[in-house]
């Protein structure tokens, strides 16, 4: 059995203060009895990324050195629970958005940088990060086995299947995600849960997904944190400005057996998909 936890708040330009609201949040999570807990993307800041301001490079930090890992691996410690912290990693001249995956005891684990870069009005990332070069991770914490995702990762099925092929057992995805400056009608929160319960079903497999909320400079981030089951049943939500966290148990063994019985993993035929691997 795994109890896993996703975090929810607004986050502004003080560092210090976010990390303390994080931290207010992991313990409150915590002390309702969560293993994983999984914060928000970038939550040292604000989402600098809807702009391009050379300056914002000043505020990335190599990964184990960043004052969120830092502080995040002092809680696990005290706290004995796992934590995906979401960092602006600073390589040498590279710059990652990257993911720290800490264990129960304080212990990194390792680094995962995101994989997937998007570029458009909003979510300027191209400008600041590399596409990550660490491959998709899975990590094996004191409570089970959890593959990391970052953001718009998420949208990708190639990533989700990849990761439970590994041995995922859980997977998380950190994400920040809300309005379009350039399409203000278009609301992407339904299709943004549709496509991650989607990975849950068709790898039969619980996700974990955790946004931030507020007004960001006329960016509206919405909100609605979710756990999806491994059917895809989203059963547990926050709502558009909420801050908090949702928490759910997982039996790992039954879901095991469940992922067996599907034959989603038995009846696949990798012979047939090497277009996936085509750069068309």
């Amino acid at each position: 059995m795994i109890r896993v936890a996703a975090l929810q708040a607004a986050f502004g330009e003080d560092m210090a203060d976010n990390i303390a609201t994080v931290e207010r949040l992991v313990r409150a999570a915590a002390e309702a009895g969560a293993q994983v807990i999984l914060p928000p993307e970038l939550f040292q800041g604000p989402y600098f990324c809807r702009e391009e301001r050379e300056d914002r490079f000043a505020e990335a930090y190599p990964a184990m050195e960043h004052p969120a890992t830092a502080r995040m691996r002092g809680l696990a410690r005290e706290l004995g629970v796992a934590l995906p912290v979401s960092v602006f990693e600073r390589d040498g001249n590279h710059y990652y958005n990257s993911l720290v995956m800490i264990d129960a005891g304080g212990e990194a684990l390792g680094v995962y940088r995101k994989s997937h870069i998007p570029d458009g009005p909003g979510y300027e990332e191209k400008f600041y990060f590399r596409p990550g070069n660490t491959g998709f991770k899975v990590w094996e914490t004191r409570f089970g086995r959890i593959g990391a995702g970052i953001c718009w990762d998420q949208w990708f099925p190639e990533c989700a299947r990849a990761m439970t092929l590994m041995g995922a057992e859980i997977l998380v995805y950190p994400t920040a995600i809300g309005s379009e400056p350039e399409e203000p009608d278009l609301d992407t929160k339904d299709m943004w849960q549709r496509a991650m319960a989607g990975h849950a079903v068709s790898n039969v497999i619980p996700v974990v997904a955790a946004n931030r909320t507020g007004d960001e400079g006329g960016q509206v981030f919405y909100g609605h944190s979710f756990i999806a089951d491994h059917r895809g049943t989203v059963v547990e939500e926050l709502d558009d400005k909420a801050e908090g966290f949702i928490i759910r148990d997982f039996d790992l063994n039954a879901i095991h057996l469940a992922r067996a019985s599907f034959g989603f993993f038995r009846d696949r035929r990798p012979e047939l998909y090497t277009s996936l691997t085509a750069n068309t």
